[in-house]
């Protein structure tokens, strides 16, 4: 029988999970345990206000911000985050590393459920139902939102079978099918916590590793400074491309012009031209590199010939988004002119050199 070796981060959260979801069944305020256990499978609410976040009560509680993303609050989410972390928490906390992870985790965790409480609090100051502060916020929908995103950034044209190989789809369609779900199911069911987890899980994510993340370069050989890249300029992780193709001209029209006040208003750091590049390596590199598999972390890169095929797609998406960034400078005109070419009877850019013997040393030269 195979051994199950999870990192210590993976193992800590998947215990935690089990842990606070079975203290928070236990405890939570019913009328008895009949009703405790009549709805196990999809019942939702009256989450203990210090394990959870519950806008009325848990403002006196601040750990609840991180600890309510390992409460679940029925059979159905807790298996669902379960093998989120189970398979995604072992292939990121090997990937990135314990640190890294951690740091990610305490992002995707701690910020969209600040926003989501933030949010029931304004519900409830404009419409003065008390709904809103009753509401239990609790659940990993934020972190599976922010893992999607992170295999995007990885593995974006590695193909996942599902149901035996009826269902292929590639990773990088996942992120909007999830909000996709959780959007329909938030308007139809009534589910709008985990829609509006979901949403800011996935833009927490998407900014972290897009603006802020330091990752070791895999496409250079430097050393210092030179040696780490500070997010993800590549033209494949831009917010556009996380979304069907046929939209991403009018959206990436929007998001650009949101960049651009954001970078004019100094509230973030415009990408260089050697970002962009440099970002592109990085993407190139990881596929060429043969990362793990997700279901299998064990394992470098798979089958020699769908590692290739994944790199092919990848080049071909880049050398693509090359081509339209290309075509959109050369639409706007050019910006600069060429540097003077350099006086030839100046000295070269590199610098010369002469040579000229001492006159003293050299022979007298006999008079006319």
């Amino acid at each position: 029988m195979a051994r199950i070796n999870l990192p210590p981060l993976t193992r800590s959260l998947l215990a935690g999970l089990v842990v606070f979801t079975l203290l928070n069944f236990a405890l939570r305020p019913q009328a008895n345990w009949v009703e405790k256990v009549e709805k196990p499978l999809i019942g939702v609410g009256n989450g203990v206000p210090y394990l959870t976040i519950v806008p009325g009560k848990s403002i006196i509680y601040p750990w609840v911000f991180a600890l309510a993303t390992v409460v679940e609050q029925n059979v159905l989410g807790l298996v669902v985050t379960g093998l989120t972390i189970f398979y995604g928490g072992r292939y990121l906390e090997r990937a990135w590393g314990q640190q890294e992870f951690t740091k990610f985790v305490l992002f995707v965790a701690m910020i969209p459920n600040i926003l989501s409480f933030i949010l029931y609090l304004l519900g409830y100051l404009i419409t003065s139902k008390t709904v809103p502060l009753r509401t239990t916020i609790s659940g990993g929908i934020a972190i599976q939102a922010g893992f999607l995103v992170s295999f995007k950034q990885l593995v974006p044209e590695h193909t996942v079978a599902i149901a035996k190989g009826l269902v292929r789809m590639r990773v990088k369609h996942f992120p909007a099918i999830f909000l996709l779900a959780n959007t329909v199911s938030g308007i139809v069911v009534g589910t709008e916590t985990a829609m509006f987890l979901a949403y800011f899980g996935f833009m927490t994510a998407w900014v972290y590793l897009r603006f802020f993340r330091i990752s070791p370069s895999l496409s250079s050989a430097a050393t210092g400074d030179g040696s780490v890249i500070k997010g993800d300029a590549s033209d494949t992780f831009a917010f556009a491309h996380f979304f069907p193709e046929p939209i991403h001209t009018p959206l990436a029209a929007l998001t650009d012009g949101l960049y651009n006040t954001l970078v004019s208003l100094g509230a973030c750091t415009p990408f260089s031209e050697q970002d962009i590049d440099a970002g592109n390596e990085q993407a190139n590199a990881r596929a060429e590199g043969g990362l793990p598999s997700i279901m299998n972390p064990n394992s470098r890169g798979g089958r020699g010939g769908a590692t290739r095929a994944e790199a092919e797609r990848r080049r071909a998406l880049a050398l693509k988004a090359l081509d339209q960034r290309l075509h959109a400078a050369a639409a706007r005109g050019p910006t600069t002119t060429a540097p003077a070419a350099p006086s030839s009877s100046g000295p070269s850019i590199l610098g010369e050199t002469s040579y000229e013997p001492d006159q003293s040393d050299a022979p007298a030269k006999p008079a006319s």
